[in-house]
């Protein structure tokens, strides 16, 4: 049996036991009914994800995914792809916007080199990066598939790998990526996915004008039309139109979900990770927390399909895993409010009139 296959057999929904028992203090609390809000919805998530009244999110790490793409050929980003391997060595050099936001929720950075166009294998050797490296770049989606099947169930697998080896030691994880070009395989994985047509869902990606926008569009229709994914099959879909870091975060989701860990989704590229792993796993579902909402139009879809509201609406649009970070203080918030906010009878506090 393969480790997807061994993975996917781990997963379950969340505990329903636990579930209840949360529920039932947090309606307890010294406080007015549901005054929390989402973050009491959460509680019961992290109880039901954790198996656990007192739900442990103090380690963290984002597992920030790269890799480059063939389609870059075409003209759909505004930045070359030599971008990537530099920001692979801003990162381990510590001055990204993820590790600045890492480092304010108290996570570390896990660099993983899924198949980014360079030899990185220096870093990865000095133990500053994961070697994971399935191909130096997709080949051009815009002409024939990013990747050969096996190369798609590697990409994925190797996610697993990852989140088994951290889950030892880490409760929390996020997702994060890059890869120039990268918002062109997440669109055509959203429009599979959500069936949305293009128009909606087709963005900006780092800054487009509207003539560039517009001939992302028509790139993403040739990819669709030569491809031709069976939206069915998340491997089939990734293997056509995807990327390798891109199966790298569905991977890790998927091995969070084996691990029984919960799980910050950044923005655009990350969510279609998302939507790859429950393609291949619907029940990842349950361990998957939303962390916000980009400014690229088919986020908004893709959440839609997850079935998920994300926890922040701040106009980010950089990736990285930035807003897992962000989100993690929340995740911890949503901790405290079950754990340490007194019920009326711990407290001492008369409840509302029947």
């Amino acid at each position: 049996m393969s480790l997807l296959q061994r993975s996917v057999q781990a997963i379950f929904p969340q505990d329903n036991d636990f579930r209840n028992q949360a529920r039932a203090r947090l309606y307890q609390l010294a406080l007015p009914h549901w005054a929390l809000g989402d973050l009491m919805d959460l509680s019961i998530d992290l109880a039901g994800i954790t198996r656990s009244m007192t739900p442990n999110v103090s380690k963290k790490a984002i597992v920030t995914m790269a890799g480059d793409h063939g389609v870059v050929a075409e003209g759909v980003s505004k930045f070359p792809q030599e971008v990537t391997p530099q920001m692979v060595y801003n990162f381990v050099n510590g001055g990204a916007g993820i590790n600045a936001l890492a480092r304010q929720a108290g996570a570390e950075v896990v660099v993983v080199d899924m198949g980014v166009a360079a030899d990185l294998n220096h870093l990865a050797n000095a133990g500053k990066i994961i070697n994971k490296k399935v191909g130096l770049g997709t080949d051009n989606i815009a002409e024939g598939p990013a990747m050969s099947l096996a190369m798609a169930t590697r990409a994925v697998e190797s996610g697993i790998d990852i989140a088994n080896e951290l889950s030892g030691r880490i409760d929390l994880f996020g997702t994060g990526d890059m890869g120039i070009g990268n918002t062109t395989p997440s669109t055509a994985i959203a429009a599979i996915l959500t069936g949305k047509p293009l128009q909606e869902l087709t963005g900006r990606g780092t800054g487009l004008d509207d003539e560039q926008l517009k001939h992302k569009l028509k790139v993403l229709e040739r990819i669709l039309e030569c491809n031709k994914p069976d939206p069915r099959n998340g491997l089939d879909i990734l293997a056509k139109v995807g990327g390798f870091e891109i199966g790298g975060i569905a991977g890790l989701i998927i091995g969070a979900a084996a691990n029984k860990k919960p799980v910050l989704v950044d923005g655009f590229i990350s969510t279609a990770g998302a939507l790859i792993a429950i393609a291949i796993e619907p029940f990842v579902r349950d361990y998957i927390i939303c962390a916000h909402r980009s400014m690229e139009p088919g986020h908004r879809a893709m959440h839609d399909k997850i079935g998920c509201r994300p926890l922040l609406d701040l106009n980010l649009r950089l990736g990285e895993g930035t807003g897992a970070a962000l989100a993690m203080n929340l995740v911890e918030a949503a901790t405290a409010v079950l754990t340490e906010v007194a019920t009326f009878e711990e407290a001492a506090v008369a409840g509302a009139d029947k």
